[in-house]
């Protein structure tokens, strides 16, 4: 008698450890679903960068350094902001070390960011080009990182703004 509620009991329990393991692989984190997240947010940050950039190539021209920096701020606050968002983001477990490389990168943009406003409010223009030219290198530098995503917004482009 006991022997067949023995078998009841060790199909229940393999019932449920298929059920227990495909809840958890359906929760696990892929790359699909891990661009799924986030492109939104590169979205709403790369859509108030061309905002905030709009017009700031001629403030340069016309040596209005003082709101071309304030530009540049509003930017680096921006993409702090969205930073802070990603940072939130569950991440593939086969990718956290190459999105923690991804994110440092964003962060030393951020960084330039600060520092070209700062050049700019100082009246260095050459200065602030300078470091343009770093950012542009530095936003290459974290796309290769991210290639396998095949980001969209997420993939910075300077060049759109600057």
């Amino acid at each position: 008698m006991s022997s067949p509620r023995l078998g009841w009991a060790a199909c229940l329990g393999a019932v449920l450890l298929l059920c227990c393991g495909s809840l958890a692989a359906a929760e696990e984190v892929t790359r699909d679903s891990y661009r799924e997240a986030v492109e939104p947010l590169c979205k709403q940050n790369a859509q108030a960068n061309m905002r905030i950039f709009k017009g700031v190539r001629k403030m340069v021209r016309q040596h209005q350094l003082k709101s071309a920096a304030a530009r540049f701020a509003k930017a680096a606050a921006a993409l702090k902001q969205t930073m802070g968002q990603l940072e939130r983001v569950p991440k593939p477990p086969a990718d956290e070390i190459r999105l923690k490389k991804w994110l440092d990168d964003v962060s030393i943009e951020v960084s330039l960011f600060e520092r070209t406003a700062a050049k700019f409010r100082a009246d260095d223009a050459r200065a602030a080009f300078l470091l343009v030219s770093r950012l542009t290198h530095q936003a290459n530098v974290a796309n290769s990182v991210v290639i396998p995503f095949e980001f969209h917004y997420c993939k910075l482009d300077p060049s759109r703004f600057t």
